[in-house]
C-alpha cells in the first residue's frame, strides 16, 4: 500500500473516530448511557454497528475516546528507537524523562480534543459516576503500560522501581496539566500548560541532586 493510501486510511479512520466519541458523549450527556442504543449512535455517526466494534468495545469506551487498536504506535515506536542502545549497556538515559514526556504530549495531540466534546464528556461523566472509576481504571493501565516501556528502552528487568517511578512522574504532571486545561479558561494549550510542569520538575529534581545521597 502507497504512503498516499495509508494517509487516507489514518485520515478517514481518524475522522470516524472523532464522530463516534463526538456522538457518544453528546448521547450520553443528554440521556445517559442507558438512553441510547449503539444502533442510534452509529446512525448519527453515520456508520454500521460492525464499525462501530471495530473501533471500540463498548459505549463506554467510546465516550471515553478508549478505541480498541491503539493511536501511539508510531510515537510509541519514536521513544523506543531514542533510547536504542547496545543490549549490554546499563544505566538510565539522560532523555529519559524528557522523552517520556514527548510521548505523552503526541498522546494528548492525537485526542484532537475541543472545548463542544469535552463540556460534553464532563456531562456524561456527571451523569454517569462509573465512567470517572473507569478514567482512573485507564490512568492505572497507562502507567503500568509505560513502565514496561521504560524497561524495554533502558534494557531493565521486568519491575525495576525505576521505570514505575519515571512513568508516574510524567503521569502526574499529564493529570495535573489535563485538569489545569480542561477546567480553567486559560488561552494556553495543553502543551504549553504541561510544559511549564515539565520546566518546574526539572528545576526542582536539579536542586536536589546534590541533597539526596544513597539511603544509609
Amino acid at each position: 500500500m502507497s504512503d498516499g493510501a495509508d494517509s487516507t486510511r489514518d485520515r478517514r479512520r481518524s475522522e470516524t473516530t472523532r464522530a463516534l466519541i463526538r456522538t457518544a458523549r453528546h448521547f450520553t450527556a443528554e440521556r445517559g448511557l442507558s438512553g441510547f442504543t449503539v444502533e442510534e449512535l452509529c446512525s448519527e455517526a453515520a456508520v454500521s454497528r460492525r464499525t462501530f466494534f471495530n473501533y471500540f468495545a463498548s459505549k463506554d469506551d467510546a465516550v471515553l475516546g478508549i478505541p480498541i487498536e491503539r493511536s501511539d504506535a508510531a510515537a510509541v515506536a519514536r521513544f523506543l528507537a531514542s533510547g536504542s542502545r547496545d543490549s549490554g549497556e546499563t544505566g538510565i538515559s539522560p532523555a529519559l524523562l524528557t522523552d517520556l514526556a514527548l510521548l505523552a504530549e503526541e498522546r494528548w495531540s492525537a485526542l484532537d480534543i475541543a472545548p463542544d466534546t469535552v463540556a460534553d464528556l464532563f456531562r456524561a461523566v456527571d451523569k454517569e459516576p462509573r465512567l470517572l472509576a473507569r478514567m482512573v481504571e485507564l490512568g492505572i493501565q497507562g502507567e503500568l503500560f509505560d513502565a514496561r516501556l521504560v524497561e524495554q528502552r533502558e534494557n531493565l528487568l521486568p519491575g525495576d522501581l525505576r521505570a514505575q517511578v519515571a512513568a508516574q512522574i510524567v503521569g502526574a504532571l499529564v493529570r495535573s496539566a489535563a485538569g489545569e486545561f480542561l477546567t480553567h479558561a486559560d488561552p494556553d494549550t495543553f502543551t504549553e500548560i504541561f510544559e511549564r510542569r515539565i520546566g518546574a520538575a526539572r528545576e526542582l529534581f536539579a536542586t536536589q541532586a546534590a541533597l539526596m545521597g544513597s539511603p544509609k
